[in-house]
């Protein structure tokens, strides 16, 4: 296994290209994330660097390469609630980087007194399940039968993480 060095830190605009980089290359493999466009530089720092929801965006830099980032912003439609979105490189999966990321996003949460954090995850996304309930994530709802741009029906598995 490799050991990796990894520090989180918040994300800055300087960022972007890699966060680009990285969300585009997960996007192209399919089946874990529900984006399914890839996105340019201006949409990742619109998106997830600098929305007007943003309680947090993070990115983990592993033996100097950017890794993975997690967003937390604000759920406009529920008080106290806020949206976490969380991407890993696929070749530095399960290396516990989603975990540090987590850390820092819990962190931050706590700060912004968030109540709940909701986690709506593909319900083929077997590693992206995996990964929020092994932080303590719960099952609360689902959306069934969302199609995806070619008309694939896939549900939506809604988690919670209550602080």
């Amino acid at each position: 296994m490799i050991m990796l060095n990894t520090r989180v830190r918040p994300a800055v605009n300087g960022d972007a290209a890699q966060m680009v980089t990285l969300l585009n290359t997960i996007i192209a493999a399919g089946g874990t994330t529900a984006h399914q466009t890839p996105l340019d530089i201006a949409a990742m720092r619109a998106h997830y660097i600098a929305p007007p929801t943003l309680i947090c965006c993070h990115v983990a830099i592993s033996n100097g390469r950017l890794s993975g980032f997690q967003f937390l912003g604000w759920d406009n439609s529920r008080d106290g609630w806020a949206i976490i979105a969380s991407f890993v490189s696929p070749d530095r999966a399960q290396m516990g980087i989603g975990q540090k990321l987590f850390s820092a996003t819990r962190f931050a949460a706590k700060a912004a007194r968030v109540k709940t954090i909701d986690a709506t995850i593909r319900a083929d996304n077997i590693s992206g399940l995996k990964y929020y309930s092994g932080l303590g994530f719960t099952d609360y709802d689902t959306v069934s039968l969302v199609p995806l741009h070619d008309g694939t029906p896939i549900d939506r598995i809604r988690k919670r993480f209550d602080l």
